[in-house]
């Protein structure tokens, strides 16, 4: 069952919004790559805020993903495409629908 995930919060600057647009939306196919990475879910909040919610089976999942390519991409990006640092969250699961 799925039980863990991580939510993470990013705040791009304004001038380079849809950068980070791309560069999420291209984080589909190494999010695919990951073996131990259940769901993953990238969106956008308003003008300049973004987002990605996924989920995994165990914490040897979660941590893999953490030591990825699309953390390693953001943490590149936040230098000079976002207004702050990523905020990373980890979550525990208390309820599950998937199809």
């Amino acid at each position: 069952m799925t039980k863990l995930g991580l939510l993470a919060r990013i705040e791009a600057k304004p001038e380079y919004a849809e950068k980070v647009e791309g560069l999420l939306r291209d984080a589909l196919e190494l999010a695919r790559q990951e073996d131990h990475t259940v769901t993953w879910f990238a969106f956008r909040q308003g003008d300049t805020t973004f987002g990605v919610f996924d989920t995994f089976e165990d914490e040897e999942g979660r941590q893999g993903h953490l030591q990825g390519r699309i953390a390693a991409a953001l943490m590149e990006a936040a230098g000079t495409m976002l207004s702050e640092a990523p905020d990373i969250r980890p979550v525990d699961l208390l309820a599950v629908k998937l199809p």
